[in-house]
């Protein structure tokens, strides 16, 4: 079968490989039908910053038809049409025994600590799964796992009805923060990324209103009304410091993107404006809330998405990606049918 494995920083290879051996006890085989590039994926290629084994088949955003069960999985029958939970937690540790599978203390993910999904077939634990309508476009259920993300920002945030949110960052992950809060909140949102372009596709899809990352700019936008929520989706230091002197106090700031260095903070402000700052890692259970919200979604998800491509094609996507040659938010690798 192929696979786009990942063997060092910088070194992405599409490889003939042999298909997964029968599962396990308590996992699973899928047929992978559809799966989307993150920005994760792209941090990890660039830097290596979480290769943990070399090499490894990349992807944690799929969607697949199970093809193959191991002895004792029940919840699931072949043919089943599944999305990906792309946590891969222990069950054992203080977190995951409270619930709380996303920080387990020994956390890894699909694509890092075992193969993941750019490739015809792989094999998951059956407690990674969840089930789509089979009538789902494939590309639609393999954006489940980033929605889930964004989903549990708001959840965590938990902005109060009627208030103005600023999502700064309209990559993947923002941009579905900006798309949940048009449909399950009831105060304006703005959106703010530094490429105008993505910023306004996401402003006609949601309905959101685009702002430049300034006073006047929001000020105009909510007619003189102050923000005191924001969702940062950049991950950047500098970002974090400017958003924190546009907001009024009382408020939050939902922290959703990766950041590649250390940031510097005056605590004083946090303190004084009473402003808190949530990090929001992964998802805990809003996959199935995710993939319940998936159809009525759907026009919009297509809209904002950048390509559709063949698993051959991925190194390319991923060096236009970092060169920011994205037009849309979520670059789809189409998988089908053709391994059988």
């Amino acid at each position: 079968m192929r696979a786009v494995r990942l063997y060092a920083a910088r070194d992405l290879r599409v490889e003939e490989i042999a298909r997964p051996a029968s599962p396990e006890r308590g996992w699973v085989t899928l047929r992978v039908t559809a799966a989307g590039i993150c920005g994760s994926d792209l941090h990890n290629y660039r830097t290596g910053h979480w290769i943990s084994r070399s090499p490894s088949t990349a992807g944690h955003e799929f969607a697949g038809v199970v093809t193959e069960l191991g002895q004792g999985v029940s919840d699931f029958v072949v043919g089943d049409t599944v999305v990906a939970d792309s946590r891969f937690w222990c069950g054992e540790c203080d977190a995951c025994k409270a619930g709380r599978t996303n920080v387990c203390r020994h956390l890894g993910f699909i694509g890092e600590v075992c193969d993941g999904g750019f490739a015809d077939f792989v094999t998951l634990p059956a407690r990674l799964l969840c089930r789509h309508d089979h009538r789902l476009d494939p590309a639609i259920a393999a954006m489940a796992e980033p929605l889930a993300v964004a989903l549990h920002a708001l959840r965590k945030q938990a902005v109060p009805n009627g208030e103005p949110v600023l999502v700064i960052g309209c990559g993947p992950i923002g941009g579905f923060v900006a798309l949940l809060l048009s449909h399950l909140h009831d105060g304006a949102v703005l959106v703010a990324d530094r490429n105008a372009g993505r910023a306004n596709l996401v402003a006609e899809v949601t309905g959101a209103t685009a702002v430049t990352l300034d006073a006047a700019s929001i000020r105009t936008a909510l007619n003189g009304r102050p923000v005191l929520y924001a969702c940062d989706a950049t991950g950047d230091g500098g970002v974090l410091k400017t958003t924190l002197g546009l907001l009024s106090g009382g408020g939050s700031i939902a922290l959703v993107g990766i950041s590649n260095a250390p940031v510097e903070l005056d605590l004083n402000t946090l303190v004084e404006m009473e402003t808190a700052l949530i990090g929001c890692h992964a998802f805990v259970d809003e996959l199935p809330e995710a993939v319940a919200l998936l159809p009525g979604l759907a026009p919009q998800l297509e809209r904002l998405v950048d390509a559709q491509i063949a698993l051959e094609d991925v190194p390319a996507a991923y060096e236009r990606l970092l060169g920011g040659g994205a037009r849309g938010l979520k670059t789809i690798i189409r998988i089908g049918k053709a391994a059988e």
